[in-house]
Formats: C-alpha cells, sequence, structure tokens
C-alpha cells in the first residue's frame, strides 16, 4: 500500500517534513519544561530553559563569549582543513592503486582505532602547549577517517567505467583526474560533511590542555563550578555552529554536485 510516511526513498510533502522536524524539537524541550520548571529535578541538576538563556545573555554581554567561538572556530576550521588536506589525497591513493593502500592501510587501519586522548602526553611533550597541539589534536581525531572513507568511495566506482575510460584512449592520469575525482566528489562533500562533526567533539579535548579560552574551555570551567546552566548554554551554541556548518555542506553539495542531488540521504 502507498504510505507517506513509510515510503522507501520517497519524497516527504513539505509541511509534513516541517510537522515531523518540528516534534521532534518540541517534545525534548517540552520534557525538559516539565521537568525544570515543576522542579522535579533539581536546578543545579537541570536548569529551566529561562535559566540558560540568561546564563547566555550573561555570557555574550558580560565574559565575552564572542571570544571563545571565534578562537574554537579557528582551531576546528584550521585542524579540519589540514585533515581534508592531507586524507583525501589519501583516501584517494589508496582507492585507486593497490600500491598505495598497501603502503598506507597498515598505519591507517592501525591508527584510527587508538583513542586520541592517549596521545595527548606525547603531542604535549613533542608540541608544547601552544595552539599547534589543539590543532594537532583535532586533525589526529578526523584525518584517518576522511582517508577511509573517501577510499570506500573510490573502490565503489564500477571497473566498467574504468574500462570505458581505457577503450577511449584514456592513460592513468586521464582515468584519474577526469574519472574517478569527479565521480567521487560527491562522496568526499558528504564525507567532510560528516567528519567536521568529530572536529568539534576533539575539540573538547584539545582545549584541556592549558587552554585560556574556547567553547571546549568554556564547557570545562563552567562545570567545574557547577554551572550547569552555563555548560547547557554552551553545549547547545556548539549545535548551533554544527547545524549551521552541516546546512552550508549540504548548499555547497547541491551547488557543486547537482547531479547527485537525487541519491543523497
Amino acid at each position: 500500500m502507498p504510505s507517506r510516511f513509510w515510503g522507501i526513498r520517497q519524497n516527504l510533502p513539505r509541511w509534513l517534513k516541517i510537522v515531523i522536524s518540528t516534534t521532534a524539537l518540541l517534545v525534548p524541550l517540552a520534557v525538559w519544561s516539565l521537568l525544570s520548571y515543576r522542579a522535579w529535578v533539581t536546578p543545579i541538576f537541570l536548569p529551566t530553559p529561562t535559566a540558560v538563556l540568561q546564563a547566555g545573555r550573561q555570557m555574550f554581554t558580560e565574559e565575552n563569549l564572542l571570544l571563545d567561538v571565534a578562537a574554537s572556530s579557528y582551531r576546528v576550521f584550521l585542524g579540519f582543513m589540514v585533515a581534508a588536506a592531507v586524507g583525501v589525497p589519501i583516501g584517494i591513493a589508496m582507492g585507486t592503486f593497490q600500491s598505495m593502500e598497501s603502503l598506507f592501510s597498515p598505519i591507517v587501519g592501525t591508527v584510527r582505532y587508538m583513542p586520541v586522548a592517549a596521545f595527548v602526553p606525547l603531542i604535549v611533550l613533542w608540541l608544547g602547549l601552544e595552539e599547534q597541539t589543539r590543532v594537532t589534536i583535532i586533525f589526529l581525531g578526523i584525518v584517518f577517517y576522511n582517508a577511509i572513507m573517501v577510499t570506500d568511495a573510490v573502490k565503489f566506482i564500477p571497473n566498467e567505467l574504468l574500462s570505458v575510460a581505457y577503450t577511449l584512449g584514456a592513460n592513468r592520469l586521464n582515468v584519474l583526474m577526469r574519472v574517478i575525482v569527479p565521480a567521487i566528489i560527491p562522496s568526499i562533500i558528504d564525507t567532510l560533511r560528516v567528519n567536521v562533526a568529530g572536529a568539534w567533539n576533539y575539540l573538547v579535548i584539545s582545549e584541556l590542555i592549558a587552554s585560556e579560552n574556547g567553547l571546549g574551555f568554556r564547557v570545562v570551567q563552567s562545570q567545574r563550578y557547577l554551572q550547569t546552566d552555563k555548560v547547557l548554554f554552551t553545549i547547545a551554541l556548539i549545535g548551533l555552529i554544527g547545524l549551521l556548518t552541516d546546512l552550508a555542506f549540504k548548499l555547497l553539495f547541491n551547488l557543486v554536485t547537482p547531479w547527485a542531488e537525487r541519491s543523497t540521504t
């Protein structure tokens, strides 16, 4: 039977999308409001939405929260861009050439399972307590996932497509630059869109290291003084920045690869 709600890979009506998305936001907010405004949960554990908004206003007006936003955004952007510049070419090489896969796979496949937090003492020992240390932690947190995901994208290109290119007279460089790379651009954008969330996750770890500003630093500092309202606002702010970043990647996807729009989720 046809179904709007349970249709497999079928577009939903716009009004139904809005209803579902609004419900997904309002239900948790309603539960939070019920528990906090009725004082069923102690405010130190769950402050009211009003208290969280007031704490956010205070942080922006009196505690220079914009400086923390700028500092964290800079660290995430720099670590993310370096991870993309390193991980994506390695992924393309691993997916295209078995020799490169044999060269990089033992390192990428092993190190990506190692917790980045375990490397923090070594990174501090090698790089000190400056900005490069925090950027390096973010870089290590996502670079190997970039490489693995791009490698898989290359391997999903049908061999028949490569054979046709060779039949038409293409050499290896032509196949790489005019067949493989254009074919995986949608997957590269999706990979970066997914892994930028990891960059924000590793931000908190990176800002534990002798940091004097940043959103991760603000979370830890507020937690230390049991300022739960400030913790919740800062976390929500990170989520909002992440949401805007995700929307920017989706816009980039639609602009750069309009032919792949229908196949995305």
